[in-house]
């Protein structure tokens, strides 16, 4: 009999994030992105009953940002939480930073003071908000001082329009020097069995300052689920079939696909899907980690959360480390890793 069955209802306990400025989520969120942009076309109404079911079923935080869409995608969680006055169910947390202009066009990574403040007020009024639970920093400007950027995040903290803060894809050293302006409340960054770059550096320093971490891509942007099986698989609007995601293509797709294949190995005598088996691997680094895998469509949202219900013992773990040694995908995560602080 598998270990994960499909939930009918609330089945999500919570965790916290951070300890000096705490907030309590769902164990696991929802990513939102793939709504609006970046993973083919999206349905809005097909996305609505997404978000409402996600609610049915515990999950209570999520994620977007200003730049997906660009915009829409607030609009998009705005509706969602708006319609039958769901807002007080809901951690919410969106993103500034990756600045775009209505048509989509990239403007380039934003972190001055005055930028902070005005994006906050748009990402506000688009949310159809007072407040939002969290908010990141999506990318860091090399070009500023972290300080100043924290600065008038915590501003909007002090104005009663944030209640908790974060960075994305942020360096050792911008973490702390961000934390002693304001506590941060949780780091965003890509973690999954198939990246795991930050738990030599980055995650003992957020477990030292007791900031919380939020896996975005827990499933290896979809490799992870076994669904993917050739770049045919994907749309062809899908940006996974061009070089900002070198995972996807040529020799380093057939490489990945035949660690997703040991994966699967382990999540059959496991009773689980593949997706499940990686879900429960990042759940069970640590309960100050709440991963945020993204979908569009209620079925595999209802696939990720009956992952909480996959417990992974010690045989569990070391069998997943001997499928997929770390360091063993190939590809870099992103074609221009120039974005990413370190």
């Amino acid at each position: 009999m598998s270990d994960a069955t499909t939930p009918t209802g609330p089945t999500l306990a919570t965790r916290t994030l951070g300890t000096t400025s705490s907030l309590t989520v769902s164990a696991m969120g929802l990513g939102c992105m793939g709504m609006s942009e970046f993973y083919g076309t999206g349905d809005e109404q097909q996305c609505l009953d997404t978000l409402r079911r996600a609610l049915d079923l515990g999950v209570t935080f999520l994620d977007t940002a200003d730049m997906y869409g660009p915009f829409t995608n607030e609009q998009l969680v705005g509706k969602a939480i708006g319609t039958g006055g769901r807002r007080d169910e809901v951690q919410l947390a969106t993103k500034f930073g990756n600045e775009r202009a209505p048509d989509g066009t990239r403007l380039g990574i934003n972190g001055r003071p005055e930028y902070v403040r005005s994006a906050c007020d748009a990402s506000l009024g688009r949310l159809g908000v007072d407040h939002i639970d969290l908010y990141y920093q999506h990318r860091v400007d090399k070009t500023v001082p972290i300080e100043d950027t924290v600065g008038a995040m915590k501003e909007l903290v002090d104005a009663g329009k944030v209640r908790h803060l974060g960075l994305s894809e942020a360096s050792v050293e911008t973490i702390r020097r961000a934390h002693a302006v304001h506590p941060l409340t949780a780091l965003q960054t890509e973690y999954s069995l198939f990246t795991r770059d930050l738990e030599d550096e980055i995650l003992p320093v957020l477990r030292e300052l007791g900031i919380g971490l939020v896996p975005y891509s827990p499933l290896g942007r979809g490799l992870l689920t076994g669904a993917i099986t050739s770049q045919d698989t994907l749309e062809e609007r899908d940006s996974r079939r061009t070089p900002y995601f070198p995972r996807f293509s040529g020799d380093a797709l057939e490489s990945n696909l035949a660690l997703v294949a040991r994966i699967r190995e382990v999540a059959e005598r496991k009773g689980c899907t593949p997706g499940q088996l990686a879900l429960a691997w990042v759940l069970a680094q640590g309960d100050d980690v709440v991963p945020i895998p993204g979908t569009k469509r209620v079925r595999y949202l209802e696939e990720n959360v009956a992952a909480a219900a996959v417990r992974l013992d010690a045989d569990d773990l070391d069998a997943l480390e001997r499928a997929v040694p770390r360091g063993s995908v190939a590809g870099e995560r992103y074609g221009d890793m120039s974005s990413i602080d370190a």
